[in-house]
């Protein structure tokens, strides 16, 4: 089951389990779609996997599946993939 992580690891900002903006790579790392398309190109700069639409979980299912609470956040990896995609 998808950790549905709560956070961008780039820019910190929240991505509820119900986020159509929310993206991430087979490894379940987590982006906004802003630092997925424009940052990042698409590609995580953890694994380097694509970035892809994260699947939104039914609200009836979050009481009994909750979404995770523990946010990853690490802006120095995001930096570096920048400099890699611009």
């Amino acid at each position: 089951m998808l950790d549905m992580r709560p956070g961008c690891e780039c820019c910190n900002v929240d991505l509820p389990p119900d986020s159509v903006d929310a993206r991430i790579c087979t490894f379940e790392c987590t982006f906004c779609v802003s630092c997925a398309e424009s940052m990042l190109g698409g590609q995580c700069p953890n694994c380097g996997g694509e970035l892809v639409v994260r699947p939104r979980r039914p609200t009836s299912l979050l009481v009994s599946h909750p979404a995770s609470t523990q946010r990853v956040y690490k802006p120095a990896g995001c930096a570096n993939a920048k400099q890699i995609v611009t």
